[in-house]
């Protein structure tokens, strides 16, 4: 585990990757069903080819990054089979929650990364995922901490080169000021659109949403939740508007 107050970058992972002791049910699941599903370092060394991942090739593949106790990924594969899903998670007993999800399920369409996000985004190759879903990440709300966040402008660059036009970037918190901040960063880069023409578009989830354990929490705590949407732009459009607006990049 990366010691805290360490630079961000790629492999440099704070908050916990531990907490209790896994049941024996659950770690089995480590040791039996994780080396089918899981993406290695190796992996990323090679060209990553993401549809090859799967068993049998997806029509897209879409990308969750801190899957928590993977509820939404896991019933989002259920309902979309011919879909790829990557779910990176480096919490332990959230991964074992997944696994044991996708056993439950009999999901063939899953696979994780138990790293940094940002090693994975950067080994996919270019225009290679059709959605990308960031639901309630830890806000690192104290200022010091904000390098900490996963919305910043390298891991904007990442998304925006590994999503093809078109695709949709999901993004879900409780915390107004990550939420402020969100809007500041994409804001800032062109390759985004924020979907969202009323109050309505970003207080009401999607319409196909599943919500997840942290979210009911967040609701039975009073707290409101903040649902935004971004496109990625075509390429060319993008490129168009980096010529308008050459300052703003």
């Amino acid at each position: 585990m990366p010691e805290a107050g360490r630079p961000t970058g790629p492999g440099r992972l704070f908050g916990r990757r531990r907490g209790k002791k896994l049941r024996p049910a659950r770690q089995a699941l480590f040791e039996r069903l994780l080396p089918r599903l899981a993406i290695t370092h190796a992996d990323l060394t090679a060209p990553l080819q993401p549809r090859q991942l799967f068993p049998a090739c997806p029509t897209e593949v879409w990308l969750e990054v801190g899957c928590g106790a993977g509820e939404h990924l896991a019933t989002q594969a259920a309902r979309h089979p011919q879909v790829g899903f990557i779910a990176v998670e480096p919490y332990l007993a959230g991964l074992a929650r997944l696994l044991a999800h996708v056993q439950e399920r009999g999901l063939g369409n899953v696979r994780v990364f138990a790293d940094d996000a940002a090693l994975l985004l950067a080994a996919l190759p270019e225009a290679s995922l059709a959605r990308l879903f960031l639901l309630f990440p830890d806000p690192w709300p104290k200022s010091r901490h904000a390098g900490r966040r996963f919305v910043s402008p390298a891991n904007i660059a990442l998304a925006a080169r590994a999503l093809r036009d078109g695709a949709e970037w999901r993004i879900a918190t409780d915390d107004m000021g990550y939420c402020r901040w969100t809007l500041r960063q994409l804001a800032d880069r062109d390759a985004f659109l924020w979907l969202a023409d009323t109050a309505d578009d970003w207080r009401q989830p999607p319409a196909d949403w599943v919500p997840t354990r942290y979210e009911q929490k967040a609701r039975s705590a009073g707290r409101a939740c903040v649902y935004l949407r971004f496109r990625r732009r075509a390429r060319a459009c993008a490129g168009a508007l980096r010529d308008a607006r050459p300052g703003l990049l």
